[in-house]
C-alpha cells in the first residue's frame, strides 16, 4: 500500500489529537458558569492538558527504542479514546481535570511518535510532509470554537463535545491499524536504542530547541487560552471576542502550509529567528490596540506567526538529529519544551485573579523604591502580555546572539 494512504490516517488522527487539546479553551466560559470557578481555576484546567502533554513524551521516547514507532502511535489512539469517554461523563471539576490531563497524555505521545515517523516517511521532503501534518492539526484548532458553540446550541451540553472526540478517535484508530499493516515503513530508526545517550550526544540542539519553543510557548499557552476573556476586555462582545480565536487559529492553517515549504528553502536558524522577532513585535503591538478591525488584523498576524513557528523548529529538528538518535532526541526536547510552556495558561490565571503568588510578587515589588506598586486585585491582561513579550525578547536577542557568534548547531 502507499505510503500516502499511512500518511492520510496519521493526518486524520492528529486532527482529533489537537482537538482534544485545544477544545478546552472555548470550553473556560461553559466550565467557569456550570462548576462557578473562577479564572484561576479555569487556567488550571486548561494548563493540565498541557502538562499532560509534557508528562509522556520523555517516557515515549524510550519506548520507542523499543517498540516500533505506529504501534507507538496506535495505542496513543486508544488512549485518546477512552480519555474522551472519560471526560464526557465527568461530573465536577476535579474529574474534568483528570479528563483533560488524559487527553493531553494522548497528544504528547502522539506527537513524539508520528513526528519523527512522518519525517521518515518522506525523508527528502521533510518540511512539505511536517506543513500538510501540522496544517491538518491546525484545522482542528480553527474549528474547535464554532464546534463549541455548535455542540452548545444543539444539545445544550458541554459532554457532548467529548463523545463526538471519543467516537472518531475509534474510528480513526481502527483505520490506521488497517494502513499500517499494508504499508511499507521505514527503517532509518533502527539503530535508536539509547535515549539517554542521544541526549548526551545531542544536547545542544536538543537545548536550543527547548529554548525557542518552551519560552514562546508559555507566551502562546497563557495568550490563546485567555483569548476570547482578554478581547472581552477590550470591549469586544462575547460572540465576537469567540470569533476572534477563530481567527488566530485560521491563521494557523496557511501559516502551517506555507512555513514548512519555507523550511525546506530558507536558511535554518535565520527563518527561525524572523519568526520570533515578528511574534514578540505581534504580541506587544497586540496590548496598545483597540477597535475591531485593528484587532482583526493584529490577531491575524499573531496567529501567522507562531504557528509559522512550529513546522519549521520541527523541520529544522527533525533534519538536523541523525538517523540513530533522531527518536530519542526529538522525544527529550518535546517533554522538556513542554514542560516549560505547560505553566503559561496557570500563571495568566493566577496574575489575573491576585492569587497568592501574585499577592507575594505585589508585596515584595511595594518594596522597590523604582516600581509602581501592583494593583492588589491583579493585573489587566495588557500588562499582563506586555510583561511576557518583553521576557520572550530577552530570549531571542540571547538566541541571535549566539547566531552571530556561530554558537548555534547548524
Amino acid at each position: 500500500m502507499p505510503r500516502g494512504r499511512l500518511f492520510g490516517t496519521l493526518c486524520s488522527l492528529v486532527f482529533l489529537v489537537n482537538l482534544a487539546r485545544v477544545v478546552f479553551a472555548p470550553l473556560l466560559e461553559e466550565f467557569i458558569t456550570v462548576f462557578a470557578i473562577g479564572e484561576g481555576t479555569a487556567g488550571l484546567i486548561a494548563t493540565l492538558v498541557w502538562v499532560g502533554s509534557a508528562l509522556p513524551r520523555i517516557p515515549t521516547g524510550w519506548v520507542l527504542t523499543r517498540v516500533p514507532r505506529h504501534k507507538v502511535v496506535l495505542g496513543t489512539g486508544v488512549v485518546l479514546t477512552a480519555a474522551a469517554t472519560f471526560t464526557a461523563f465527568a461530573n465536577s471539576v476535579v474529574t474534568v481535570a483528570v479528563g483533560a490531563l488524559l487527553m493531553g497524555l494522548a497528544s504528547g505521545a502522539y506527537f513524539v511518535s508520528a513526528n519523527p515517523l512522518v519525517s521518515e516517511l518522506y525523508s527528502s521532503r521533510v518540511g512539505r510532509a511536517m506543513g500538510i501534518h501540522g496544517t491538518s492539526s491546525q484545522l482542528a484548532s480553527v474549528v474547535a470554537a464554532p464546534f463549541v458553540t455548535l455542540v452548545l446550541v444543539a444539545f445544550t451540553s458541554w459532554r457532548v463535545t467529548f463523545v463526538c472526540i471519543a467516537v472518531a478517535a475509534f474510528v480513526v484508530t481502527l483505520a490506521l491499524y488497517w494502513t499500517a499493516k499494508r504499508t511499507d515503513l521505514p527503517e532509518a530508526g533502527s539503530e535508536d536504542r539509547d535515549l539517554f545517550g542521544a541526549a548526551r550526544s545531542e544536547w545542544r540542539i536538543v537545548l536550543v530547541g527547548v529554548a525557542i519553543l518552551g519560552c514562546t510557548g508559555f507566551v502562546w499557552q497563557g495568550l490563546f487560552n485567555f483569548y476570547e476573556l482578554y478581547m472581552v476586555t477590550k470591549g469586544l462582545p462575547s460572540s465576537t471576542a469567540k470569533s476572534m480565536l477563530t481567527v488566530v487559529f485560521a491563521a494557523g492553517v496557511p501559516a502551517y502550509f506555507l512555513s514548512g515549504r519555507l523550511a525546506d528553502r530558507l536558511p535554518r536558524i535565520p527563518y527561525l529567528l524572523g519568526i520570533l522577532v515578528a511574534f514578540v513585535a505581534g504580541v506587544l503591538v497586540l496590548t496598545r490596540t483597540r477597535g475591531l478591525v485593528p484587532l482583526l488584523v493584529v490577531t491575524a498576524f499573531v496567529g501567522y506567526t507562531i504557528h509559522s513557528l512550529f513546522p519549521a523548529l520541527d523541520t529544522y529538528l527533525l533534519e538536523t538529529l541523525p538517523d540513530e538518535t533522531r527518536s530519542s532526541a526529538y522525544a527529550v526536547y518535546s517533554g522538556g519544551m513542554m514542560v516549560l510552556q505547560a505553566g503559561g495558561s496557570s500563571v495568566v490565571g493566577a496574575l489575573r485573579e491576585g492569587e497568592t503568588a501574585y499577592a507575594f510578587v505585589a508585596a515584595a515589588a511595594s518594596h522597590v523604591p523604582f516600581l509602581a506598586p501592583l494593583p492588589a486585585g491583579g493585573l489587566a491582561y495588557d500588562a499582563i502580555f506586555s510583561a511576557f513579550a518583553l521576557g520572550l525578547s530577552v530570549v531571542v536577542g540571547s538566541l541571535l546572539v549566539l547566531h552571530r557568534g556561530g554558537r548555534l548547531p547548524q
